[in-house]
């Protein structure tokens, strides 16, 4: 699996390469500001990329606009976006598209290497990988649309928008596939949102709740891992 990596930071990016190296994926390129990313994506067409929210000359959101960029020149380009911080304009910017192959991990998660490379994986096979601080955070201010939720159900929608399937809820949060199943559909109609959706439901499902409320949610239960 071709990478092509957006960061800066010389001892990040080298650290990164020998990580995913070992771990199966070919880095094709380092791109230290978005100018270069963009021309080496053009090159080697990666199966999947890694932008640093800030790159040079300002260290704001150029890595964020240069991965929009990129995936408007290459539609289902998979990013994942790598985030010293939390930052909930940058995050409600990749959670606006809704084509999958997303994802936005802080940068100590790395250091978790099979999470990471599992985050990697997913986005590069078209899904979505969200940070669960991230989630928290999106989910931390009062709204009225998910009052009616309980404290499992937000355990479960948080979950769902990291990109995690029934299974997967399920050990997480030490509860039956039928009990997964439940909390969604209780979730689905709580919310209001179309549970006859195809493909990527549950990550459709959260986007279009976050998109509809700007994330102005209670505080979301953190989820167990």
């Amino acid at each position: 699996m071709r990478v092509v990596l957006a960061e800066d930071n010389v001892l990040l990016s080298s650290g990164l390469k020998l990580l995913l190296n070992s771990q199966g994926f070919e880095v094709a390129a380092i791109a230290a500001d978005a100018c270069a990313f963009l021309a080496a994506v053009e090159t080697h067409r990666p199966d999947v990329t890694i932008v640093d929210v800030r790159l040079p000359p300002s260290f704001r959101d150029e890595g964020i606009r240069a991965a929009a960029q990129a995936r408007r020149d290459h539609p289902g380009l998979p990013v994942l976006v790598l985030s010293q911080y939390v930052e909930q304009e940058y995050a409600g910017r990749l959670l606006a598209d809704t084509r999958g192959g997303i994802g936005y991990l802080l940068k100590d998660r790395v250091s978790r290497i099979a999470e990471f490379t599992d985050a990697l994986r997913r986005v590069a096979g078209g899904g979505t990988a969200m940070d669960p601080e991230v989630i928290a955070q999106l989910l931390a201010r009062g709204g009225d649309p998910v009052e009616a939720l309980t404290a499992r159900e937000r355990e479960v929608l948080a979950l769902m928008a990291e990109g995690h399937d029934n299974a997967g809820i399920a050990r997480r949060l030490v509860i039956t596939d039928n009990a997964v199943h439940k909390h969604i559909g209780n979730v689905f109609l709580k919310l209001g949102l179309s549970a006859g959706d195809s493909g990527h439901r549950r990550v459709r499902a959260v986007l279009a709740y976050l998109r509809r409320y700007g994330g102005n949610a209670p505080d979301a239960t953190t989820p167990h891992h």
